[in-house]
């Protein structure tokens, strides 16, 4: 199995388990005289059953994570952790050009001269351009992200 199936896999098995935990959350209780919608036993041995799987898969997708290259990078571990920081770098960088250039704000002008003017505390073209720098990286670490995904191997 390549780690892109196993990480879609991943994804799948954490919908159902929010499905079932639902299901057994409306099951749970039920009124005297009354039939429960589903049967909560056999909902919570489904849970557990699926959370088992879970880890199992979980913990294949951390080892192969942290062997697996990629690139100049070091290994897959270590690309997500630049993709997460590129992330809220990028972010901030973007919150800060947005808040120096009054974005959301209702006072933008000035009704009359006897306003205080405001000003950028910070340069935002400057920040809009490292934060469209920014972008262009993450979207290049992610695509090598994706790709090491499709060609590596899950390991046992």
């Amino acid at each position: 199995m390549k780690l892109g199936e196993a990480l879609t896999e991943r994804a799948e098995a954490a919908r159902r388990v929010e499905q079932l935990r639902t299901r057994i959350n409306g099951s749970a209780r039920y009124q005297e005289g009354e039939l429960p919608p589903e049967d909560a036993t056999v909902l919570m041995a489904e849970l557990d059953q699926v959370l088992d799987n879970l880890e199992t898969l979980i913990r294949r997708i951390n080892r192969t994570n942290a062997t697996v290259p990629v690139d100049d990078l070091g290994t897959l571990t270590d690309a997500l952790a630049r993709r997460d920081v590129l992330r809220l770098r990028h972010a901030a960088i973007t919150a800060a050009a947005d808040a120096a250039a009054g974005s959301g704000r209702g006072h933008l002008a000035r009704q009359l001269r006897s306003e205080l003017k405001m000003l950028a505390a910070l340069p935002v073209a400057e920040l809009r351009e490292r934060a469209d720098g920014l972008a262009g990286q993450l979207r290049e670490l992610e695509v090598r992200i994706q790709r090491t995904n499709w060609e590596a191997d899950l390991l046992d």
